[in-house]
């Protein structure tokens, strides 16, 4: 994973460049190794022009030519699909090693064609009315005064903060206890030199800060980031045949995509997550409960609180009192986000899953130092994308173990 950020030095070439030869360093392998790749990308389209063939330009730049190279858009999941279909490339017995890379340069052109990349996140024709219907979701809490800011912003903020207000009308959730999860995610960010924020923040500090739209304020809502992540993906066999460091394997449990479904407010088991996360805890044999450390996906911090319930990491709607004491922090019951999670950490949306993905990887060799899960054994990562109905479009969720 390369550094996240603001990377005005650094294209998609360079960032991709830099995730794979540090993936295939850390992996103990050459170039050669690799017999089809998975290029996950969003944004090159819209501000470079670069509609087509994006992963055959970024990765023949660097070297690999002639095997099988497929751009992979999934919206903020396009990294976790590109894991995916390597996992299953691998799994079908087409090859025995497979590159999962996602790359994203964001902080291109001005502020307000940079945000409108994620008008596409939903069903462009019906947008008025994908917005309306989520307004109604979160409908029936009072809004205060002056808590919502004129900066241009991403409309899916406005969706977070539907969600905010949903879970606060449902199960009594606080503004403070979302402001809880962010201060939570800002401190495990100090430690983690890759993060785009390294900046701690009080729950105080949180919600005194700049206003985005109720109850989110600045530090709750991930930046527009650059960055890449990469991951070797291979059979057992192979770390013999290829030479690869056995020391550095971690196993993939689990690794289940899943689209949403129509569902009404109610229906909460049939949230995308949910419907993944049974899935995957079916093909791994292990339960919630064996859960050691969790990357989720939280755009906002209400994000955090959502899926950690969808995980069956506790209660529907008791996300936010398990957040508010401390029980997923470092040292918690159950910590989630160690790496700082999107609102720290950056969200470049095709390296999003992949970013998480190395966060858990490293947790589970023991490598994270001052944000360091003790004894960790398994991991679950959760990373969602676009909008269609109430949920997100597709939603990814793979478990790992040391």
């Amino acid at each position: 994973m390369t550094p996240f950020g603001r990377l005005p030095e650094m294209g998609v070439k360079d960032l991709t460049r830099q995730a794979v030869n540090d993936a295939l360093g850390d992996a103990g392998c050459g170039k050669p190794a690799v017999q089809a790749a998975f290029f996950a990308n969003t944004v090159m389209n819209y501000l470079e022009n670069q509609v087509f063939i994006p992963g055959p330009i970024a990765l023949r730049a660097m070297g690999f030519e002639e095997i099988p190279i497929l751009t992979i858009e999934n919206a903020c999941a396009s990294g976790s699909t590109a894991l995916w279909d390597a996992v299953n490339y691998v799994r079908s017995g087409a090859g025995d090693v497979a590159l999962a890379v996602g790359a994203e340069k964001m902080n291109v052109g001005d502020k307000q064609r940079r945000l409108a990349v994620f008008d596409s996140g939903w069903e462009v024709a019906t947008a008025d009315e994908n917005y309306a219907n989520l307004m109604a979701y979160g409908a029936g809490v009072d809004i205060p005064p002056d808590t919502e800011s004129p900066d241009p912003r991403s409309r899916f903020m406005d969706v977070y903060a539907a969600y905010a207000r949903h879970h606060m009308r449902e199960y009594g959730m606080t503004q403070r206890q979302i402001a809880a999860v962010s201060a939570k995610n800002h401190r495990h960010s100090v430690h983690n030199p890759r993060a785009f924020y390294r900046k701690p923040f009080t729950a105080e500090e949180v919600l005194a800060a700049k206003p985005v739209v109720y109850p989110l304020t600045v530090p709750m809502c991930a930046p527009v980031t650059d960055g890449g992540a990469a991951a070797i993906v291979c059979t057992e066999e192979a770390l013999s045949r290829h030479g690869f460091d056995r020391s550095r394997a971690v196993k993939v449990e689990a690794c289940v995509l899943v689209s949403g479904v129509d569902r009404k407010p109610g229906e909460v088991e049939k949230q995308p997550t949910c419907l993944a996360a049974r899935r995957a805890y079916e093909q791994a044999g292990i339960g919630p409960e064996e859960i050691d450390v969790a990357e989720v996906h939280d755009a906002a911090a209400i994000g955090e609180i959502r899926e950690i319930e969808n995980l069956g990491l506790c209660e529907f709607g008791a996300g936010a009192e398990l957040s508010e004491r401390g029980e997923t922090a470092i040292g918690g019951r159950i910590p989630i986000n160690p790496s700082g999670g999107l609102e720290s950490k950056g969200h470049p949306i095709a390296a999003t899953g992949l970013g998480q993905v190395f966060e858990l990887v490293s947790q589970l060799r023991g490598e994270c130092e001052g944000r360091q899960v003790e004894n960790a054994r398994f991991a679950i990562q959760e990373n969602g994308g676009g909008s269609i109905g109430l949920d997100a479009a597709v939603t990814v969720v793979t478990i790992l173990s040391r």
